[in-house]
């Protein structure tokens, strides 16, 4: 591990518009950056290759919430989150030659995993650049697969800035967390699984950064839904995609100070936010203490561990902020890469 510095003050977790080698827009969707047939392709890739995860139902859960809700259990993906899908699906379309040479990711933790994990699978030399203060149990993961760990102040540091230079330095390949038509398509495929095991839903909800899963979720809700709306879950920290989808532009954000590490992002995608614009019905907001609640009624109630970020959207389902779009309510947990630490604090706490 290492820390190296970019030239000049950052803009810490800010929203990346970088696309690497990203495809062209496709002609079925629409003008947005992805339609179905992206997601069913990203789908047969990972075929055999990422988890099918399970989709739970808990009768104290639904006492909770005042709805039926269904629990699509990303934490128990490939490197604990559903950013395997997305990371899978980049690197597979890449070049031999483009593996051969690596790749690079930047990422507070689930996506840094993701990369890390994939460049095993496919033998590609692989550098992420990771915050200095991520959770220590997402860089031990992320080391743990073999990847080469750059460090940086999220507060002054720019991460685009240091990955792109690493990039150019090396010839590396960036795999974007969000902002990439194939990562976009690849996170799409949970609620895809989802809505084939529960096609009858009013609703799915996810949490939002920046905007990878919730855009690949609308796109299928859209296609495959009866119906269903998509509703994103931020926490009142974190609320650029909820600022952005009340006043119809994309708004960015200081970053946000919050529980949720995973979506500390400053602002959605240059392709995210269109899909947002165009598909998503609306974004909701939990507070940091729901988030909590929140785990700790999926641990001690359901004996499910999720993240914090992992746990947003079951916020919104507990708190009943999900209930005016449906009764009958699908809800992606995200991750399960917690500090053991940040778990041991939550629960220790009284509500």
């Amino acid at each position: 591990m290492r820390s190296v510095n970019a030239n000049g003050k950052g803009t810490g977790e800010m929203a990346s518009d970088l696309t690497g080698d990203a495809t062209e827009v496709s002609h079925e969707s629409g003008g947005l950056a992805i339609g179905i047939d992206d997601v069913r392709a990203a789908a047969e890739r990972l075929r055999g290759v990422a988890h099918r995860t399970p989709v739970m139902r808990a009768t104290s859960l639904d006492a909770a919430a005042d709805a039926q809700v269904w629990l699509k259990c990303e934490q128990f993906q490939r490197a604990g989150a559903f950013k395997f899908r997305g990371a899978y699906n980049k690197i597979a379309n890449l070049t031999d030659e483009q593996r051969k040479r690596g790749v690079i990711a930047f990422s507070s933790g689930n996506h840094a995993q993701a990369v890390a994990l994939c460049g095993k699978l496919f033998g590609a030399p692989t550098v992420i650049c990771m915050p200095a203060d991520a959770p220590s149990v997402k860089v031990a993961a992320t080391a743990g697969y073999g990847a080469e760990i750059v460090q940086y102040d999220r507060m002054t540091q720019d991460r685009e800035a240091l990955a792109r230079q690493i990039a150019e330095e090396r010839g590396l390949t960036l795999v974007p967390p969000y902002n990439d038509p194939l990562i976009m398509a690849g996170a799409g495929t949970a609620a895809l699984e989802l809505l084939e095991e529960q096609p009858d839903l009013d609703v799915i909800a996810a949490p939002v950064g920046g905007g990878g899963l919730i855009s690949g979720s609308s796109v299928v809700g859209r296609a495959v839904g009866r119906g269903v709306h998509v509703v994103g879950v931020e926490t009142e920290a974190a609320n650029h995609a909820y600022l952005s989808k009340h006043r119809g532009e994309r708004v960015t954000i200081a970053p946000p100070d919050t529980i949720a590490d995973g979506i500390r992002t400053a602002a959605l995608g240059q392709l995210t936010w269109p899909v947002v614009r165009e598909l998503v019905d609306d974004v909701t907001l939990v507070s940091d203490e729901e988030v909590k609640a929140a785990m700790r009624f999926l641990l001690l109630r359901l004996k499910i561990v999720a993240e914090p970020t992992g746990a947003v959207a079951v916020a919104a389902a507990l708190t009943g902020k999900l209930n005016r779009f449906g009764q009958r309510i699908g809800v992606i947990i995200s991750g399960g890469n917690v500090a053991p630490e940040t778990l041991s604090a939550i629960l220790a706490e009284r509500e």
